[in-house]
């Protein structure tokens, strides 16, 4: 296989289709997770470390996803847990100690839903949070990499990673390392779990609008602020989960 951008695009076609055939099962039981949690008023809770927040973001207060959403993030420390910025940085993922204090952060009810992404399925912040999560009874969907979460250690005191603790587990079909078009010289380009979350993340919010349009209900869900009327629509929305939805940081 050569390096190209052709070339990129045929792996990220394939993969598609394989996450979209394999996952099919798994995406409409994390839908009926979090439409049971929706109709119970709760929120779904999205957090994910890296470039796996890009998964939050995907997930919480964009344009056609549901409103009854949070995204939780490391910066959260600092933004609304008065740390220092210097707390910050590439490694604090791997602390456990982290977890509490976004929990504690985050504006949490019994009847919440919790969203969690990490390709690799193993540091420290990410399988803490995820025990807290299920500790209190919520329910835990996990989107990682099950190839390179396998050929993983845990970096957790317990040995276990994201994939032991979530009720759902959605499969990226992102390779061990992510990218995808080896170098001559080792390595590889073209990484893929972004896209591949994104898809599954997508899939799984039109499941739980459909699962809430059969059940005769309105669904919560956002026009772009970038429309006409937009604005009112979403504000509106928004005040029914006021001070349990978070945007902006």
């Amino acid at each position: 296989m050569t390096v190209s951008a052709e070339d990129y695009l045929a792996v990220v076609t394939e993969t598609i289709g394989r996450v979209a055939a394999s996952q099919r099962e798994a995406v409409g039981r994390a839908a009926d997770l979090i439409a049971e949690a929706v109709r119970a008023d709760g929120v779904v809770h999205a957090f994910g470390t890296g470039h796996s927040e890009a998964l939050a973001m995907e997930i919480a207060g964009r344009a056609g996803g549901l409103v009854p959403t949070n995204r939780i993030a490391l910066r959260d420390l600092v933004l609304l847990g008065g740390e220092p910025a210097d707390r910050l940085g590439p490694l604090l993922e791997r602390d456990p100690s982290v977890a509490h204090r976004l929990y504690e952060l985050a504006p949490v009810r019994p009847t919440d839903v919790f969203v969690l992404a990490s390709n690799s399925g193993v540091n420290g912040a990410m399988v803490e949070f995820a025990t807290l999560v299920k500790e209190h009874g919520h329910g835990l969907v996990a989107i990682t990499s099950a190839q390179h979460s396998g050929r993983m250690t845990s970096r957790h005191p317990s040995g276990r990673k994201l994939s032991d603790l979530a009720d759902v587990v959605l499969d990226n079909g992102a390779p061990y390392g992510d990218a995808t078009l080896p170098l001559p010289g080792g390595g590889a380009v073209g990484a893929v779990s972004s896209i591949t979350a994104a898809l599954l993340a997508q899939q799984v919010t039109v499941e739980v609008v459909a699962r809430l349009l059969a059940a005769g209900e309105r669904p919560p869900v956002y026009l772009s602020a970038n429309i006409p009327d937009g604005d009112a629509h979403n504000n509106e929305l928004e005040a029914r989960y006021a001070g349990r939805i978070r945007r902006g940081s």
